[in-house]
C-alpha cells in the first residue's frame, strides 16, 4: 500500500547526491590573501616572486603559499594579521604599475571546481568584501563645465553672427575678446538674454573687463550653476558606478551618497577587488577628431609650435600626430559598446550611438570621406600620497592618447568599430566603461577596506549559533515526541539545510544575516509540515484505521494545509524580492528556496523513508509517540 515506484527513489537519491556535492565546497574556508595584478599594457617581469619573498622575509611574515598565474599573483596567508601586515612591504618591493588588493582566495579542490561546485558568497556582514569610500573631484567637474561653455559660447556667437576675436580660459573664468565696445555690447545683450534670463536662476555671470587689444567679457559660473553642477556630478557618478557594478556581476551591492561629495560602495563577495578598483575609478571616454594631413607633427613637436586649429597628441607607439581642435564627436553619445575582433582578429570594440550622436557623426564623416580620423582615449587618474607631516596630497592627472587612426571609407552612422587596442582584456574593460557611461567627474578612493573573517567573526558566530541552537532543539523535540517518525523528520530537516546551502551555492547567491534569518524561519516551517502530517496520522489511528491506511491518509489530508501555508509564504517572499533592496532581497531569496526545499524534504523525503520502514507487510503499531 505505502510504496514508492523506483523512479521516485532514484529522483530523491539524485537530488540528495547533487545537494551534498554542491554544498561540500562551503566546508573549505577561504585563505586571507593579497592579489597582485598589472596595469593595462604592462606584464610581469618574472622577478616579482623573488621580490615578494624577500620583502616578506625582511618583514618576518610567513606566507602560506604563493600562486602564480599569467595575469595575477596570489599570496596566501594563515591569518588576516599577516595579510594586513604584508600590504606595505609588498607594495614597496614591487614599485609602480602593480595593483595590490586584499581578498579571500578559495581553497575549494580542483575536482569540485571542475564540476562548477563553488562556495556561496557571504555578505559584507559575514564573509566580508570590499568597502570603498570615494570622493568626487568637484573641481574637475566645474572645469569640464567651463570647457563645455567655452565651445558652446563660440558656437552661439557664430550662430548669431556676433563677431569676436576669441574665447580663452583664464583660471575659473572664460574671457571673450572683442574688437571694440560696440561688438561687446551687442554680444552681452544676446548672451545675457540666453544665459542669464534677468538673473533668475542664471547660468553665467558676465562682467566687462579691459584687454590688451580691444575689450573683453569675463564669464563665470553663477553660484546656482556651480551647485547644480556638483549635484549633477554626484548623481551621475552614482548612476554610472551602479551600472559598472552591474557589469562586474556583483550581487547585492550598496552604492549610496555620503555627504555632499562622497559615495560609499560596498561589494560583498567580490572575487577580484583589483579589477573592481580599476573599473570603478576609471573615467575613460573617447573623442573623435580629424587628422591634419598637411602639417608635419614631428616639426610641431620639435619646435613646440602647433599650427592654428590643431592640437598635438601622441599615439601609443610614441609617435606625434596632429589632430584638429574641433571635436567631431564625444563619448557622451555612446549608448552601447561590445568587445570583439576585427577582420584581422585584432581586439576591437563595436560602438553604438544614440540618435543625435548618429546624426552628428553621419554629417561629420560624410564631409570627410577618404580623410584620416583619429580616436582619442581620455582618462583621469588620481594619485594620493602621504606627506611626511601626515597630510594627504591628491593630484589628478589627465592622460590623452590616440588609440586608432583610420581613413574614413564611407559615411559612418549608428554603429562602427574601433581598433588599435593592445589586448582582449583592454577591449573588455573599455567596453564596460563606455557601456556603463563616463563619470561626470573623476573619483578617487579615500578609504578602502577589505572586510575579512576576523571583522565578521561575531556575526558569523551569532548566525551559526542561531541556526544550530534552533536546529538542535528541534531535533531533540522531534525525536522525543514522535520517536521513529521524529527521527525521520530530523533526517529530512538535515537534508533541507543541505539543499538550501547547495542551491545558494549553485546560484552563487550572497548570504547575509537576514538570509540566515530566512534559514531559521525555514527550519521552523519545515518541522511544521511534519507536525501537521504526524498529527493527522495520529488522529487517523485514534479513529481506528489501520497503520498503513493512517500513513496514507495522513500525508494526503495534510498536504492541502501544508501547500496553502507554504504558497502564501512564497507569495510574500516574491513580493519582498520584487519591492525590497539589498539584504531584504537576500532574505526573500533564502526564504523562497527554503520553502521549495522543505516541501520536497518534509513531504516526499519523509514519505520515502516511512515507506521503506513501514511499507512492507502488515504492521500492528507505529512508533509515532503519544501512546500510539
Amino acid at each position: 500500500m505505502n510504496r514508492y515506484p523506483l523512479w521516485k527513489y532514484l529522483l530523491i537519491i539524485a537530488i540528495t547526491v547533487i545537494g551534498l556535492l554542491y554544498a561540500l565546497p562551503n566546508l573549505y574556508p577561504s585563505d586571507p590573501s593579497l592579489q597582485i595584478t598589472m596595469e593595462d599594457r604592462y606584464t610581469f617581469t618574472g622577478k616579482e616572486l623573488e621580490n615578494i619573498q624577500a620583502a616578506l622575509k625582511d618583514a618576518k611574515i610567513t606566507a602560506k603559499h604563493i600562486d602564480s598565474a599569467d595575469d595575477k599573483l596570489m599570496v596566501r596567508f594563515q591569518n588576516t594579521t599577516d595579510q594586513f601586515a604584508s600590504v606595505d612591504p609588498i607594495k614597496a618591493s614591487l614599485g609602480k604599475h602593480y595593483i595590490t588588493a586584499l581578498t579571500l582566495a578559495s581553497t575549494t579542490p580542483n575536482w569540485l571546481k571542475s564540476l562548477n561546485a563553488l562556495p556561496m558568497y557571504l555578505g559584507l556582514d559575514l564573509r566580508g568584501g570590499v568597502h570603498f569610500l570615494m570622493e568626487v573631484d568637484m573641481k574637475t567637474a566645474i572645469d569640464k563645465s567651463l570647457d563645455r561653455y567655452r565651445s558652446e559660447l563660440s558656437s552661439f556667437l557664430l550662430g548669431k553672427d556676433l563677431r569676436y576675436l576669441g574665447v580663452i580660459r583664464e583660471g575659473d573664468a572664460l574671457i571673450i575678446k572683442f574688437k571694440d565696445e560696440t561688438f561687446r555690447a551687442k554680444a552681452l545683450k544676446a548672451l545675457d538674454r540666453e544665459y542669464n534670463r534677468n538673473n533668475v536662476n542664471g547660468l553665467l555671470d558676465f562682467k566687462d573687463i579691459p584687454a590688451k587689444k580691444g575689450v573683453a567679457l569675463s564669464v563665470t559660473l553663477t553660484e546656482a550653476n556651480i551647485n547644480a553642477t556638483k549635484r549633477f556630478a554626484l548623481k551621475q557618478n552614482i548612476t554610472t558606478l551602479r551600472n559598472r557594478v552591474n557589469q562586474l556581476g556583483v550581487s547585492e551591492p550598496i552604492i549610496q551618497q555620503q555627504g555632499l561629495d562622497r559615495i560609499v560602495v560596498e561589494l560583498p563577495g567580490v572575487q577580484n577587488p583589483a579589477e573592481a578598483k580599476i573599473i570603478l575609478g576609471a573615467t575613460a571616454t573617447l573623442e573623435f577628431r580629424m587628422v591634419d594631413e598637411e602639417n608635419d607633427p614631428y616639426q610641431a613637436q620639435a619646435s613646440r609650435r602647433t599650427p592654428v586649429g590643431d592640437k598635438l597628441f601622441l599615439e601609443r607607439n610614441g609617435n606625434p600626430i596632429l589632430l584638429k581642435r574641433q571635436v567631431m564627436l564625444t563619448g557622451d553619445y555612446i549608448t552601447g559598446a561590445d568587445p570583439g575582433f576585427d577582420e584581422n582578429q585584432r581586439p576591437s570594440v563595436t560602438i553604438t550611438l544614440d540618435g543625435k550622436g548618429a546624426s552628428i557623426f553621419a554629417r561629420e564623416t560624410g564631409k570627410n570621406v577618404k580623410k584620416l580620423m583619429g580616436v582619442v582615449f581620455i582618462e583621469h587618474k588620481t594619485e594620493i600620497k602621504k606627506l611626511p607631516n601626515g597630510s594627504i596630497s591628491k593630484k589628478t592627472t589627465k592622460t590623452q592618447e590616440v588609440i586608432n587612426v583610420a581613413r574614413i571609407q564611407e559615411r559612418l552612422s549608428k554603429r562602427f568599430q574601433i581598433t588599435g587596442l593592445d589586448s582582449t582584456k583592454e577591449s573588455n574593460n573599455l567596453a564596460i566603461l563606455l557601456r556603463a557611461g563616463a563619470l561626470a567627474a573623476p573619483v578617487y578612493i579615500v578609504e578602502e577596506r577589505t572586510i575579512g573573517p576576523s571583522l565578521g567573526a561575531d556575526n558569523i558566530e551569532d548566525g551559526r549559533n542561531a541556526v544550530m541552537i534552533g536546529f538542535i532543539f528541534v531535533l531533540i523535540f522531534m525525536a522525543y515526541y514522535y520517536r521513529v517518525f521524529g527521527l525521520v523528520a530530523n533526517v529530512a530537516l538535515t537534508l533541507n539545510l543541505v539543499l538550501i546551502v547547495a542551491v545558494l551555492s549553485m546560484l552563487q547567491a550572497t548570504l547575509t544575516l537576514p538570509g540566515i534569518a530566512g534559514i531559521v524561519l525555514t527550519v521552523g516551517m519545515a518541522v511544521d509540515a511534519n507536525v501537521l502530517i504526524y498529527e493527522r496520522i495520529k488522529e487517523e489511528l485514534r479513529n481506528g484505521v489501520s497503520p498503513q491506511t493512517a500513513i496514507q491518509s495522513g500525508y494526503e489530508k495534510a498536504f492541502s494545509t501544508i501547500a496553502d501555508a507554504n504558497i502564501t509564504t512564497l507569495i510574500a517572499a516574491i513580493v519582498l524580492y520584487g519591492m525590497g533592496t539589498g539584504p531584504i532581497k537576500g532574505f526573500a531569496i533564502t526564504l523562497a528556496i527554503g520553502i521549495v526545499s522543505s516541501m520536497f524534504t518534509a513531504i516526499m523525503g519523509t514519505r520515502a523513508i516511512i515507506n521503506l520502514i513501514y511499507g512492507k507487510g502488515r504492521i500492528k503499531k507505529l512508533q509515532i509517540g503519544g501512546g500510539l
